[in-house]
């Protein structure tokens, strides 16, 4: 296997049996991307080619059998991180002034820019935490390979989930050092004391990963793990990625009448 799994389990419905789950690795890969192109370069306004991604999207993730709460759950988590960049669409200089405050306005350019980046986002955050959660992650970074993606690329993937848990675990119990110590009552010594473990996270986990790529490189690696054997694409797979082509086509073709 490329990846050994000591770490949290991203792929938590990869075991469960669907028309998904029936494709090869590098199948789901291919139409993950390919939808995510597709969403993201539709142009602004194209709000029935969402709504026909989204229908089929959302039927998709029923035939999975993906656990609902968790997809949701992650997407939500991911969603505040890009929530400033989607504020920061919403102040344009086109289209009609709405609501004016000093150098701040609203515009209706800008709530057009700001509902489509919306569309956009969820839905690729959709379509990428169902890739997740539906196959292992060694078989994801083996497609990856199959798929003759950089090799550094994959290898920072694999080295990142197998040992982010490492760094949750370190982080967790210099908290837990602090806090025995009475140093976080109060809230503003808290978020000092806080920046401190994080500065010496930052410490540890750089001499921490210069002592393992030394020892990666004693044992002969050369910038990759062995790739283990993946199935080879069938005709369910072709017919899968061709299903996909019309369906992506078909929302284009909305707005080419």
């Amino acid at each position: 296997m490329l990846l050994h799994l000591g770490t949290f389990q991203l792929d938590i419905d990869s075991q469960q049996r669907s028309v998904w789950h029936s494709l090869v690795p590098q199948t789901r890969v291919v139409c993950a991307v390919l939808f995510v192109f597709a969403t993201a370069l539709t142009p602004n306004g194209h709000w029935w080619t969402w709504a026909l991604y989204a229908t089929g999207l959302l039927g998709l993730i029923g035939w999975s059998h993906v656990t609902l709460p968790v997809l949701l759950k992650r997407v939500a988590v991911e969603s505040t991180f890009i929530s400033v960049v989607l504020l920061g669409t919403l102040f344009q200089t086109s289209g009609t002034v709405l609501w004016r405050w000093e150098f701040l306005q609203i515009t209706t350019g800008g709530l057009l820019v700001l509902g489509s980046v919306t569309a956009k986002a969820l839905l690729s955050l959709l379509m990428m935490n169902l890739l997740v959660l539906t196959t292992s992650v060694p078989a994801l970074l083996n497609a990856m390979v199959a798929l003759r993606m950089p090799s550094l690329l994959v290898a920072i993937f694999a080295s990142m989930y197998r040992y982010i848990a490492l760094l949750v675990e370190e982080f967790t119990t210099m908290r837990r050092a602090a806090a025995s110590r009475n140093s976080s009552q109060n809230p503003r010594r808290q978020r000092l004391v806080i920046g401190n473990i994080m500065g010496c996270l930052f410490l540890r986990t750089y001499e921490r990963g210069e002592r393992v790529h030394q020892a990666m490189l004693s044992r002969g690696y050369r910038g990759l793990p062995p790739v283990a054997e993946l199935p080879q694409p069938r005709r369910r797979d072709l017919l899968a990625v061709s299903l996909l082509l019309l369906w992506l086509l078909a929302g284009q073709v909305i707005y080419l009448r």
